[in-house]
C-alpha cells in the first residue's frame, strides 16, 4: 500500500498541460490543382499564418497532380508545405490523407484547402470523430455546402497580379490548366 501512495503522490510533481485552443494540432491538407491557380494568386505563406491563429500546424500538405512544375514544387518547399505528386486526380488521395488526419490522436483540427463540395463527406467524419473542422477556399465556386459544414470557413481573398492578362490568346486557355506554370502566385520572395 505504501508504494501505491508514492505513485500518486507523483502526480503531484508532474505538471499536466491541458491543451489550450492556441495548442491545438493542426492537419492541412490542400487541393494544389483546384486551389492554386493562377486566378486565385493565392498566398500559401498568408494560409500558414492564418492557421498559426487556430493551432499549431503539424502537418502540411499540397497534393498535386503530374502536370505540377519544378519551380511550384520547389516554392511549395521553401514555404514549409510538403508537396504530393499523383498521378491523375487528387481528390482520392487528398481524401485518403484525410482519414489518417482523422484517425490521427496527435491532430485535433482537420483543415481543407479546396473549393470542392466533394470533401463534404471527409468534413462529415472528422466532426464525427471529435475533430474540429477547417475550410479555406476561394470564389467563385467555394461549394456553399462545405462551408455550412465546417466548424470555420475561410475565404481568401486573390491577391492582384500584374502580369495577368485579361484577354487569354486561344493557346493560353483558361479551362486548360495542366500545363500552366502556377508558381508565381505563391509569391516566393
Amino acid at each position: 500500500m505504501r508504494s501505491f501512495e508514492k505513485l500518486t503522490s507523483l502526480k503531484d510533481y508532474i505538471p499536466l498541460k491541458k491543451k489550450e485552443a492556441g495548442d491545438k494540432a493542426i492537419g492541412l491538407l490542400v487541393d494544389g490543382p483546384n486551389m492554386l491557380r493562377k486566378e486565385f494568386s493565392l498566398n500559401l505563406d498568408l494560409v500558414r499564418k492564418i492557421m498559426a491563429e487556430y493551432g499549431n500546424m503539424r502537418v502540411g500538405k499540397v497534393l498535386l497532380n503530374q502536370y505540377a512544375s519544378d519551380k511550384l514544387i520547389e516554392a511549395i518547399v521553401n514555404q514549409g508545405f510538403t508537396p504530393i505528386v499523383v498521378a491523375g486526380d487528387t481528390d482520392v488521395y487528398m481524401a485518403v490523407e484525410a482519414m489518417e488526419l482523422i484517425y490521427n490522436p496527435s491532430i485535433d483540427v482537420v483543415a481543407l484547402m479546396t473549393r470542392d463540395a466533394d470533401f463534404l463527406p471527409i468534413i462529415n467524419k472528422a466532426k464525427e470523430n471529435g475533430k474540429d473542422t477547417i475550410v479555406i477556399g476561394a470564389e467563385p465556386g467555394f461549394s456553399a455546402a462545405l462551408q455550412n459544414s465546417a466548424d470555420e470557413a475561410i475565404i481568401l481573398k486573390s491577391e492582384p497580379n500584374k502580369n495577368r492578362n485579361p484577354h487569354p490568346s486561344p493557346d493560353n486557355n483558361s479551362n486548360n490548366h495542366k500545363n500552366e506554370d502556377k508558381s508565381d502566385f505563391l509569391n516566393q520572395e
